[in-house]
């Protein structure tokens, strides 16, 4: 079967990044025809200007709608696409120039119904981007589910970097109304429907995440309370390392209080796992005070996923809670 490839780009009041995600389409290493949806979920600052500038060089489709969330917006293109391979990306995205020639070359070798690949930091990203990246796929803090090289299977895409094939949209419906956590939700259902999930080495993206602290402590919470909403829905993907971040919490607070109260070595394992993430992200984006925004990150990112963990898991985990009910903010209607 012939691959032929529809990207699937939700976007909300981000012109200025459909213009650089726009860019980087040009530059790609992929001669063959493909198609660019663009789904405008219902913003105050369109993007059909910026679209109308580069049709006339890509082949590019622009749908506006009411807001509905990211996850119906990708249904509503994944609908409207001429392509039977779609590839999800975040507006927040570049894609280097050999993505989709890689993709198309595993693809064409190995076929599977959905793939996902990982996120990595643009040299031009500002230090507060590279530092959450950084944290958001590191070995050291998420075991690098995000951003290691993973070829087997069983592997949970993201949509920033997700590829489905129209006959695995169609079998699932697409992506349920939960947000965040859309994704994972449909990785498991895909799997569910017969289709095993892949990893693309090397298919990677440069994620931009426009974010402050405060805006990636709301996003990390809200990760937190997916994922045991996640687990009541797929109860064989619960893995006791999604406690890890709760666990930081409170081994965090207890060895601040305990070197307080009794002795200062109690803080001496939390300075030693701080300085390996100082060590390890300064090497690998050649800054120190990248290495010191990461610790900050650390913080941000465990205390922010672990107390909402801790509050879904008692609500919905224990309580048994309707998830809908009980955290309306993380549903569109």
């Amino acid at each position: 079967m012939k691959l032929d490839y529809s990207f699937i780009i939700p976007v909300f009041n981000r012109p200025q990044e459909v213009m650089e995600l726009l860019d980087s389409f040009l530059r790609l290493e992929f001669h063959d025809a493909f198609e660019i949806v663009i789904i405008e979920d219902g913003s105050s600052e369109k993007s059909e200007g910026i679209v109308e500038d580069y049709s006339d060089r890509l082949n590019i489709s622009y749908y506006y709608k009411e807001n509905s969330g990211p996850g119906a917006s990708r249904n509503y293109g994944m609908q409207h696409a001429k392509g039977n391979y779609f590839i999800v990306l975040d507006s927040d995205c570049l894609l280097p120039p050999h993505y989709l020639e890689t993709v198309d070359g595993f693809l064409n070798t190995t076929f599977f119904h959905c793939y996902g690949g990982a996120d990595s930091a643009h040299l031009s990203f500002t230090p507060l981007q590279k530092a959450i990246n950084y944290t958001m796929t590191s070995l050291l803090t998420t075991g690098g589910i995000r951003g290691s090289e993973r070829s087997v299977t069983d592997f949970e895409p993201r949509s920033f970097n997700m590829g489905i094939s129209k006959e695995a949209f169609l079998k699932t419906g697409g992506y349920a109304k939960i947000h965040p956590g859309e994704d994972p939700d449909l990785s498991q259902r895909i799997r569910k429907e017969g289709y095993p999930t892949v990893f693309i080495p090397n298919a990677h993206v440069f994620h931009k995440r426009r974010i402050s602290w405060s805006k990636f402590y709301v996003q990390v919470n809200k990760f937190g309370m997916v994922r045991p909403i996640l687990n009541s829905w797929h109860p064989e993907t619960a893995k006791i390392t999604f406690w890890f971040p709760t666990c930081f919490v409170f081994c965090a607070v207890a060895s601040v209080v305990m070197c307080a109260l009794r002795d200062f070595r109690y803080i001496f394992p939390l300075l030693l796992y701080l300085g390996a993430i100082l060590i390890d992200s300064s090497v690998r984006n050649r800054s120190v005070s990248i290495g010191f925004l990461s610790i900050i990150a650390v913080f941000v990112q465990f205390f922010g996923y672990g107390l909402g963990f801790l509050k879904s898991a008692f609500f919905v985990g224990i309580l048994n809670k309707d998830p809908q009910k009980q955290f309306p903010n993380l549903f569109f209607k």
